[in-house]
């Protein structure tokens, strides 16, 4: 079961990231058609990256106690695409926080 552990804990805190984004409206909850395209183009985007430096022999898959063991393809875990689709939403979860916290200083003033 230790195996599942980075997926896991990925997962949970993808899921957290929606609850912040539901809670204030922030991405999906605000623009879901915009928010899916964005994180369907930043997650489309690190992949090829991910390929690219796989291709080049820059990117290797480590072994971890705490990794599913699946791959996907050749140097790309399962985990990958998962945390990539983690990180999309976070960024985007903070940069609109981020942008709503500074305009209502900008109002204030």
């Amino acid at each position: 079961m230790i195996g599942f552990a980075y997926l896991a804990a990925l997962t949970i805190s993808l899921g957290c990231m929606l609850l912040i984004d539901r809670r204030f409206r922030l991405f999906f909850w605000k623009d879901p058609l915009a928010a899916a395209i964005v994180t369907v183009a930043g997650v489309a985007f690190f992949l090829v990256w991910d390929a690219a430096g796989i291709a080049m022999g820059i990117f290797l898959r480590g072994d971890s106690p705490f990794a599913t063991g699946v791959v996907l393809a050749p140097e790309l875990p399962l985990e990958e695409p998962v945390f990539l689709l983690f990180l999309v939403v976070c960024t985007m979860v903070l940069f609109t926080g981020s942008v709503r916290v500074l305009n209502r200083r900008k109002e204030r003033r």
